[in-house]
Formats: structure tokens, sequence, C-alpha cells
């Protein structure tokens, strides 16, 4: 890894202010008045990926037209097992390729979901757990134990998700409730169970629209407050606040804050989009993740959370500079925070983790994409120009 120096020179912050920066053993030392009158670089935080898929991506292989049947949760879960069972490079190596390709975009923080059920077993867990390893000094992934396939339906999952918590996984996931196992209290029983025995949070795929999923968020509220797990859950994607009136969605939105419930959103091409804006003036975290990239659910998707940002900004309609602002924070700070990550945020005696791009705002940063000039790890550049510097 290339060594930038010891300061940063004229570097403006996304508040708008102007520091030197000095580093010293991959800390900073001192924000310093800038000894130029023009700013070099806009340096962001490390971008936050809060949702990925490390072990679903085919990117690195030759192109795989989707096969879904339909457009249900349950025809792509159909189409995956179909893409699964004829895959001949393991998962360890794609996601290998989304690791790179997103350190190289500037993201140094990820929450990956990785597929747990009755045929793979604990098959992708390994690969993902051996991707952390290897990329350890790079970047962060926590792992969520995720039953694509379903709890209650899927016999002998319960046992698998708790077992991938033994063996590494950091949180326990879930998957539509009603929509999927058709069982809501079995569900949810179920991954809490899991969650209080083993001592970690949960992270719920919510899907179901309409009221419906609406009193299985009011459901996972209740429970949540009730198990002593509030500010340990997620539930993402969340469409059904995007689906039912406002008032509905704020009386929700008030449940969910109680809770201490976030809720994560990737600006999803076609479904409904929880009012961001909304959910956080009633006190609801929200943060973004990428979801999908190149693989059987979808064929879209890069893994740069700028550009994720953007397209957060472009579906909800975002077109002030203070929204935009909104829409990077999803990607940096909101989703630092339901990660858990206390080492985070460019300030004195912080990580010197930065990335650089050649913008006058952040506003400016979120609506254009710029290439990622430079992406800084524990004070050295590990990737310029969106290419990553390391082998």
């Amino acid at each position: 890894m290339a060594d930038i120096g010891r300061t940063i020179c004229n570097a403006r912050l996304a508040d708008g202010s102007r520091h030197d920066i000095e580093i010293t053993d991959g800390r900073v030392t001192a924000l310093r008045p800038p000894t130029d009158s023009e700013p070099a670089v806009l340096l962001l935080p490390p971008l936050v990926d809060g949702h990925i898929h490390l072990d679903k991506t085919l990117l690195g292989l030759p192109w795989v037209p989707n096969q879904a049947a339909g457009n249900t949760v349950a025809d792509r879960i159909e189409a995956e097992r179909q893409v699964r069972a004829a895959r001949t490079v393991p998962e360890s190596e794609t996601g290998a390729n989304i690791v790179k390709q997103v350190v190289a975009c500037g993201t140094l923080h990820m929450r990956s979901h990785v597929d747990i059920d009755n045929q793979l077993g604990l098959k992708n867990l390994h690969a993902v757990l051996a991707i952390r390893e290897r990329f350890r000094d790079l970047v962060t992934i926590q792992i969520v134990a995720f039953p694509q396939s379903g709890v209650v339906r899927s016999p002998g999952t319960a046992e698998l998700l708790d077992a991938a918590i033994a063996e590494g996984a950091d949180l326990v996931g879930g998957l539509d409730p009603v929509g999927i196992d058709g069982d809501l209290d079995g569900h949810l029983g179920a991954i809490f169970a899991i969650a209080g025995r083993r001592g970690v949070g949960i992270d719920i795929h919510l899907h179901d629209g309409g009221e419906g999923g609406i009193r299985q968020m009011l459901a996972i509220a209740e429970r949540t407050r009730a198990s002593g797990f509030k500010g340990k859950v997620a539930i993402s994607h969340a469409f059904a606040l995007g689906s039912v009136p406002s008032d509905r969605a704020a009386y929700t939105a008030d449940a969910l804050a109680e809770a201490g419930i976030a809720i994560m959103s990737h600006g999803p091409g076609a479904a409904t989009m929880p009012p961001l804006q909304l959910l956080r003036a009633h006190g609801v975290e929200v943060f973004g993740g990428s979801d999908n990239i190149r693989d059987a659910w979808s064929p879209f998707g890069n893994g740069d959370m700028l550009e994720r940002a953007m397209l957060i900004g472009y579906r909800a309609n975002f077109r002030h500079d203070r929204e935009l602002a909104f829409a990077c924070d999803m990607v940096t700070a909101a989703a630092a925070r339901v990660l858990g990550l206390g080492d985070y945020g460019i300030r004195t005696g912080g990580p010197a983790d930065f990335v650089a791009v050649e913008a006058q705002s952040v506003a400016e940063a979120v609506a254009t994409r710029p290439p990622r000039k430079w992406v800084m790890k524990a004070g050295r550049i590990v990737a310029r120009d969106g290419v990553l510097a390391l082998p």
C-alpha cells in the first residue's frame, strides 16, 4: 500500500470546513487551519454498505440471464436455486470480486446477508467467513445468517441459523414471516430465540407490502420491546411503509422508533419505497445498502455506495442539498451507527480512513458520483481512481 504521507493539505470536509489533516500511525492527530486558499479535495468518511449479499453475486463470471419465471420473491428464490445448482466457481471467489470492487469505490464497512438453508447448510457461511478473513485488514464485514428459503417451511433451518452464529455470523436474519413462511409467530419466535440465546442482533428482510406488511412490522416492534432488543433490530426493505396512507406510516414509524428498529432501503427500482424523511422525522434510523449485485435476483448493481445514495435520492425525489446530504448520511454515518461502528468519522483521534472526490459539496458528490480520486485505510492509500492498489 502506498503511503500518502503525514499530512493531507487543504481538505474540505462534509460540513464545508477546510483543514490540513495530520496523520500518525493510521490515526488523525490534528485538524489544522488550511495552508492554502483552494481546497484540494472533498473528503468523505468511509462509505458503509448496510445490506449486501456477498455469496449471491455472479460478478466475474460469464453473463447469466435472469431465469425467474415471475416477479414474486418465491419466483426469485426458485430461480436462484437453479442458478446455484449450476455454479462451478466458488462463492468465495465471486464474493472476493465484489469486495475488491466496493473497496475501490470507497466502502470500508459492510453488512452481508449469507444464505443458510437445509440444502446449503453452512457452505455459503464458510465462504464468506473466508472472505472476511482474507480482507480483514482492508474492510470490516458483518455477517447475517439469512434464511433465504424461510424458517418454518424449511425444517432444520433454525438449527442451522443457531450453528451459523456459533461459527462466526454476527446477526440472525429473517424473511417475510407471513409471505414466505406463513407463520408470523413461528418465524419471529424462532429467530428471536436464537438471537436471545446467542446475544446477537437481528436483521429481517420484509418485502410484504400493504397493511399485511405493516402488521408484521408492528409485531416485530412489539416483540423487540418485549424481548429487550431495543436498538438491536433492523428491517430491510420495508416496502409496506410506502404503500399505506401517510398517517398509517407515521403511526408505524412511532412504533419502530420506540422499539429502536432501523430501516434499510436500497432505492428499489419498482417496489414502493419507505417514506425516508417521514421516518427520520419520527426518530427512526434509516440507512442504505446495495442489496443485489449482478446475481440471480437482478442483473444490476455495482456496489458503489455513492451511486446508491444517488439512486435513493432519485427514487425519493430528493432535490435540495439538505436532502442529498441525507442520502449520503444513509450510506455513511447512519449506516455506521446501525452497524455499531464506534470508531468512525473524520475527527481528531479517529481513524485515517477517507474517501477523496472532486466535488465542492456532499450534495454535488451525490448528484454527480465523481470517480474516487483515492481511498485511504489507516493512513495508507488502498485505491486510486477507482482501481484497487492491492493484489
